[in-house]
């Protein structure tokens, strides 16, 4: 498998960067106009910040002056060089008030749109995922969007603009030496920057990698606390996560370490630029080509230029450090959903809910087929159990069902209609399922009832409670239906929460259902009463079953026993007791368990 994070060449890395920034423009769009409003209070500002070293020149010459207005004039000037700090302090102000909003909703709406389509992604990414990797790279990723519109607003687009306005006057006002100066020495810090900021983000990338990877390892080890505990094996978990630490750890000394270099070689270009300055303008103003005046205000130029162009190095730094972090979630949203609804997809009409699998072959791998000519049908309110060893594929058709998977040959039907012609949708809301694994939500046991029918009402939440025997475990919570079931519902146990799943089933009231070893974590006595459950629920529904234990579908219409992808028995209970095959064997085996027992 290709690996998420990779190092280009710089090339590659700029074209990429510049991708990931116009992916920013969709976020700015819906607040355009307070964007527009806080880029012309940015103008407004530098224009004010650059009025000031004009101000500054005219009090210095004025007060060199013997005239009569010596009293007025340098009123007036001091008076603008105030009213022009304030300005410049105002609309800075202002547009960090006008731009806030859009920085947090662009934040929000990046957030959602990368759940939503991490929502749309197949089961397959889904299987395939490391969690704690793709948490880390979406909150990585939502804080560099954050950042990169602060650098972009607060520190690259002023730079751009004062540099601009202090050109353009210099060009005009002064020698072509300043100029030149002043232009040789940005390109010269520009392209230093650059340079060594690139080479080092190699490591940066190798950072984020090590840190995604370390982090994915601890979640994962929380995550099966008890298969940790099980073996013993906490000493392992910490050095296989330590060990990635490491490797994190000498890159982050190198990629902090080279910085000093950074910073030694930018000071090195800003004090040779600043020197040849001041010496030309020294020079100019001793031979009288300049005044005192215009000596103040070259150098008040170089401070408000360099100045902030010393932070340039950071924010550059800065910015590709967000970009790389942004990259991991810009691939994230370019994961192309695996199954997609056709344009203009209609929405599936369930009127009899009958079920047909036209001669289906499926493989998650294409070099290891799971599925061959699977061929049958479900007729409306009808029960059709699947059963046969592990991995004979019996699971793989409920998932093809739910269209969680594109079937390789053949159709899913559904009264007469293609699943993979209408909308996921309608097509998962005809359906109820109570699944082998219930995993639940870390909230509380209404919540995770309601969660099939969040509209459901309080008494037909009680009444699917009561179907699923439930009832005496809920009056038993000291907190009842508000008890939290704890992460993936570990505070309840297996046959818990599969009454859980049981009760969702029913509140959801879908025309189709498919039970998934449903009573597989329930003894012998609740599985008894559960299936009572079971059988009520199913009335009148096209039942799909998928079961190990045969003795909870010896009531079904038809049994379909499946052998390596294949269907090599169907019948009734007794008819297939009666063929003596792999059916009437595994009848035999469980039998004589159940009487073991």
């Amino acid at each position: 498998m290709t690996p998420r994070f990779r190092y280009t060449a710089a090339p590659s890395e700029n074209r990429k960067d510049w991708a990931n920034i116009r992916a920013l423009l969709p976020y700015l769009w819906e607040y355009r106009g307070r964007v527009l409003l806080a880029l012309s209070s940015l103008i407004l500002a530098k224009v004010a910040n650059v009025g000031v070293p004009l101000v500054l020149k005219g009090l210095v010459d004025d007060l060199g002056l013997e005239v009569d207005l010596m009293l007025v004039l340098p009123v007036a000037l001091l008076l603008a060089y105030g009213a022009l700090r304030l300005s410049a302090s105002l609309f800075n102000e202002l547009r960090d008030v006008l731009f806030t909003r859009v920085r947090y909703r662009a934040m929000r709406r990046l957030t959602l749109r990368t759940l939503e389509h991490l929502h749309n992604l197949a089961l397959r990414f889904h299987l395939e995922r490391k969690t704690g990797a793709i948490s880390r790279d979406l909150s990585r990723g939502a804080a560099s969007l954050s950042s990169l519109l602060n650098y972009l607003t607060f520190s690259i687009l002023p730079i751009m603009v004062e540099f601009i306005l202090v050109a353009g006057i210099l060009v005009t006002q002064y020698d072509i030496v300043f100029t030149l100066i002043i232009f040789g020495s940005v390109v010269a810090y520009v392209a230093f920057t650059f340079a060594v900021t690139n080479w080092r983000m190699e490591y940066r990338l190798a950072m984020n990698r090590y840190e995604s990877q370390a982090n994915n390892e601890a979640i994962e080890g929380l995550i099966n606390y008890e298969t940790v505990k099980y073996f013993g094996n906490e000493a392992l978990e910490l050095k296989r996560c330590d060990a990635t630490l490491d490797k994190w750890e000498n890159n982050a000394v190198i990629s902090q370490s080279s910085m000093s270099a950074l910073n030694f070689g930018q000071a090195v270009i800003i004090a040779m630029g600043v020197t040849l300055i001041m010496f030309f303008a020294a020079d100019e103003v001793r031979n009288g080509d300049m005044s005192i005046g215009d000596f103040v205000l070259v150098n008040a130029f170089l401070l408000q230029l360099f100045i902030p162009l010393g932070f340039l190095g950071i924010v550059y730094r800065q910015m590709k450090h967000s970009l790389t972090d942004m990259d991991q979630l810009v691939k994230l949203l370019e994961e192309v959903p695996e199954i997609k609804d056709k344009p203009d997809a209609p929405d599936l009409k369930v009127s009899h809910g009958e079920i047909r699998f036209e001669h289906i072959a499926f493989s998650y791998q294409e070099d290891r087929p799971i599925l061959h000519d699977i061929d049958f049908t479900i007729a409306p309110g009808k029960k059709v159990a699947v059963v046969g060893a592990s991995g004979a594929g019996k699971s793989t058709l409920a998932r093809l069902l739910f269209r969680f998977y594109e079937v390789g040959q053949g159709r899913v039907l559904i009264d007469g209609q293609d699943i993979s012609e209408v909308t996921q949708a309608s097509l998962r809301a005809a359906i109820g399922i109570v699944p082998q694994d219930t995993v639940l939500f870390n909230e509380s046991l209404q919540y995770n009832l309601a969660y099939a029918r969040p509209d459901a009402t309080q008494a037909e939440i009680e009444k699917a409670i009561e179907m699923s025997q439930l009832s005496s475990f809920v009056k038993s919570l000291p907190d009842g239906l508000d008890t939290v079931v704890g992460e993936r519902g570990l505070k309840l146990s297996g046959g818990e929460k599969q009454r859980v799943a049981i009760a969702r089933a029913i509140l959801k009231r879908p025309r189709i259902l498919v039970f998934d070893e449903a009573t597989s974590a329930l003894d012998s006595e609740s599985e008894q009463a559960i299936l009572s459950a079971l059988k009520l629920a199913s009335a009148e529904h096209t039942t799909l079953v998928i079961a190990h234990r045969l003795s909870t579908i010896v009531d079904a219409d038809q049994i379909l026993v499946m052998d390596q992808g294949r269907i090599v028995e169907q019948g009734d209970h007794k008819s297939l007791l009666s063929q003596t095959g792999i059916y009437e064997k595994l009848w035999t085996l469980q039998q004589a368990e159940r009487t073991a027992v």
